[in-house]
C-alpha cells in the first residue's frame, strides 16, 4: 500500500471513530476521502457529514463540527477545519511526505509497484495487424498503448500475457495468394488481369520477384491453387518475421503469437460453431449459418446498416472470420482460463464489441470478462499540414518509417500523450525538437539534469546519504513540498492507470514530476548550501531521478544520463 493510500485509510478510520464518539451506534455511510479541487481547502476532504444529515436530522455543517470535536490528534495532520456545507478538510504535516523518500530509497526501481491486481491472469491482445502487408500508423499507436498498458498492469500486480493474433487463415490470406500469383505471372508473362480487390503494395511485387530470384519460374506450370499456396508459404513467414523485427525495434516483445490457423486445425472453430448451434441464437438462411447478432445490438434509425445478423458459416461451408474470432475468445477465456481478455481495436471495430460479447454470453462465458479499448485514428502533422506519404519512399508511412524519422522514444511517448479513445494529431516536427516544448525531451532532460547534478557534486565530495542519515525536515520550501507531494503520488497513479486501463495517466504524471523538479531546481540552490541542507536536497534529487526513471521504464522510453 502506498503512503498516500495509508494516510487516506488512517483518515477514514479517524473519521469513523469520531462519528462513533460523537453520535454513538449509528450507521456510518460510505463516505469518500478525496483531494479537494482547490488546494486552499487542505490535502484531503471528507463528505461524511452531508451523507448523515437525513438520518441524524441535523444540518451537515453542525454534524461536521461535532465530528471534528471528537477527532484524536494525529502526527500526520497539522490542521482540521469545516468548510462550505459541511466538508471536513484535513491539512497534513510534512511527516508523511518525508516518509515517501524513505519508501523510494527502500523500493528503488520497484517504487510505485503494488499488488492490487492480486495475480489475476490478463490476456492483452494488441496490434494483431493483417500479416499480408507492412504495419502502419494505427499499429504504431496500438503498439505503444498496448505495451505500456502491459507494463503498468504488471507493476500493479496483474499476471499479463501480451498476445499477437495472427490472421493467417481466411479470405485475406486467399486474397494475398491471388495477389502474389498475379504479380508472379505479370513478371513472367507481362500484363495480366490483377484482382480488383487485390493487394496493390510494392511488397507484393517484391515477394514475387524474390521468389523467382530464388527458385526460378517452374511454378508457372502448376495449377493456380498450387501456385498461390506455394507463394503464400514463401511470403507469409517473411512478412511475419518483418513484423516481429519491426515490433522488436519498437521494444515490443510478445509472450504469445497465436495463429488463427491453429483454431481451424485443432477443430476449435468447428466445436464452437456446434456449441452455438445448440442455442436459439443460430439459424439457417440461404444455405448459410447465421448468428442473431441483432439480439445484442441497438437499432439506431431506419438506415442502420450495422444492425444486422452475422454469418458464421458461408453457403460453401467455410466458416467466417467472425466464427474464428468467437472460437479465439472462447480459447482465451475458457480453454486457457484467463480472468480477463483485453483487446485494443481500431475505431472501425466498435460495432464488433456487442456482437462478440453476445456470442460469449451464448457460450456461457461472462461477457464482462472481455474488455475492448477502442483506439481512434492518428493524423500525422508537419508544419501545420497533414502528412500521408513518406518523403523518402513516396509510399504510405509504415511503422519502420516512423521509427527511422523520429526515434523510438518519441513515438512511444507521443502515442501515450492522449487517451486511446481520443483523436490525436501527431506533430512530427515537435517530436524531434530539442526544446522544453517537446514533452519527451522535457522529461528526459529532467532525468539527465539530475544525473549531471549528482555527478558534479560527487566529484566535489558530496553525495546523497541514506535516508536515516539525512535531515529531511530541512525540506520546507514550497517547491520542495510540491515535488515531495508529486513523488508520493506514483503508486496511486499506477493503480489508477491499471484500473482505468489508461497508460496516458503515467505520461501526464511524469511530465508533472519533471515540471515540479525544474521548478524546485530553479528556486532551491544545491551547490554552495550548508552541508545538511545540501545533503537533503541531493536526497530529493536522487529520489526524483528514481521516480522519473521508473515512469519512463513503464512507458518503454529510455532515461538518458547525459543529453
Amino acid at each position: 500500500m502506498s503512503i498516500l493510500s495509508k494516510v487516506k485509510d488512517d483518515l477514514r478510520n479517524t473519521v469513523e471513530s469520531a462519528i462513533k464518539a460523537a453520535f454513538g451506534d449509528v450507521t456510518i455511510p460510505e463516505f469518500i476521502i478525496e483531494v479537494p479541487k482547490d488546494t486552499a481547502n487542505g490535502d484531503f476532504s471528507a463528505n461524511a457529514a452531508m451523507l448523515m444529515a437525513k438520518a441524524l436530522h441535523k444540518a451537515p455543517r453542525q454534524i461536521a463540527e461535532e465530528i471534528v470535536k471528537n477527532i484524536e490528534p494525529d502526527k500526520n495532520v497539522s490542521k482540521i477545519d469545516v468548510a462550505g456545507a459541511g466538508f471536513i478538510n484535513f491539512y497534513l504535516s510534512e511527516n508523511y511526505l518525508y516518509e515517501t523518500l524513505s519508501e523510494i530509497e527502500r523500493m528503488g526501481d520497484s517504487y510505485g509497484n503494488s499488488d492490487i491486481g492480486g495475480g489475476k491472469r490478463i490476456n492483452l491482445e494488441f496490434v494483431s495487424a493483417n500479416p499480408t502487408g507492412p504495419m502502419h500508423m494505427g499499429n504504431a499507436r496500438g503498439g505503444a498503448i498496448g505495451d505500456c498498458l502491459a507494463n503498468i498492469m504488471r507493476a500493479a500486480g496483474y499476471d499479463v500475457t501480451k498476445e499477437f493474433y495472427v490472421n493467417d487463415a481466411g479470405a485475406q490470406i486467399d486474397k494475398f495468394g491471388r495477389s502474389l500469383d498475379a504479380r508472379f505471372r505479370e513478371i513472367i508473362d507481362g500484363s495480366v488481369d490483377f484482382p480488383e480487390d487485390g493487394y496493390q503494395g510494392e511488397d507484393i511485387k517484391e515477394h514475387a520477384q524474390n521468389y523467382i530470384n530464388e527458385f526460378g519460374t517452374d511454378l508457372r506450370n502448376e495449377e493456380p491453387d498450387v501456385r498461390e499456396k506455394k507463394l503464400i508459404e514463401y511470403a507469409l513467414p517473411k512478412n511475419l518475421e518483418k513484423m516481429k523485427s519491426d515490433l522488436g525495434n519498437y521494444r515490443i516483445v510478445y509472450d504469445k503469437w497465436f495463429y488463427e490457423s491453429e483454431l481451424h486445425q485443432s477443430g476449435a472453430v468447428a466445436e464452437t460453431i456446434e456449441l452455438l448451434k445448440k442455442t436459439d441464437l443460430v439459424y439457417e438462411k440461404d444455405g448459410a449459418l447465421w448468428f442473431k447478432s441483432t439480439e445484442f445490438l441497438e437499432k439506431k434509425g431506419d438506415d442502420d446498416r450495422a444492425y444486422k445478423d452475422d454469418v458464421l458459416v458461408r453457403a460453401n461451408g467455410i466458416p467466417t472470420y467472425f466464427a474464428a474470432d468467437i472460437a479465439y475468445h472462447r480459447n482465451k477465456l475458457l480453454t486457457r482460463g484467463f480472468d480477463k481478455a483485453i483487446n485494443i481495436w481500431g475505431a472501425d471495430h466498435h460495432g464488433h464489441i456487442a456482437r462478440m460479447k453476445g456470442a460469449l454470453k451464448a457460450l456461457g462465458v461472462d461477457p464482462d470478462k472481455l474488455h475492448v479499448i477502442i483506439m481512434q485514428l492518428v493524423r500525422l502533422m508537419q508544419n501545420g499540414e497533414t502528412v500521408r506519404m513518406s518523403k523518402r519512399t513516396g509510399k504510405m508511412i509504415t511503422l519502420s518509417d516512423l521509427l527511422d524519422d523520429i526515434g523510438i522514444d518519441a513515438a512511444r511517448f507521443f502515442f501515450n500523450l492522449r487517451q486511446a479513445g481520443s483523436h490525436f494529431d501527431f506533430d512530427l516536427g515537435l517530436a524531434t525538437e530539442q526544446s522544453n516544448d517537446n514533452p519527451v525531451f522535457y522529461v528526459q532532460y529532467a532525468h539527465a539534469r539530475i544525473c549531471s547534478i549528482l555527478r558534479m557534486l560527487e566529484e566535489e565530495g558530496s553525495k546523497p546519504l541514506p535516508y536515516k542519515d539525512t535531515d529531511v525536515s530541512l525540506l520546507i520550501a514550497p517547491q520542495e513540498i510540491s515535488l515531495l507531494k508529486k513523488l508520493s503520488e506514483m503508486p496511486d497513479e499506477i493503480e489508477l492507470s491499471a484500473e482505468s486501463m489508461e497508460p496516458s495517466r503515467i505520461t501526464r504524471y511524469v511530465m508533472d514530476v519533471a515540471a515540479q523538479f525544474h521548478s524546485f531546481y530553479n528556486a532551491c540552490r544545491i551547490k554552495g548550501e550548508e552541508e545538511a541542507l545540501k545533503t537533503a536536497r541531493l536526497k530529493l534529487c536522487e529520489c526524483t531521478k528514481t521516480v522519473i526513471a521508473n515512469c519512463l521504464k513503464l512507458l518503454g522510453v529510455s532515461a538518458p544520463e547525459k543529453m
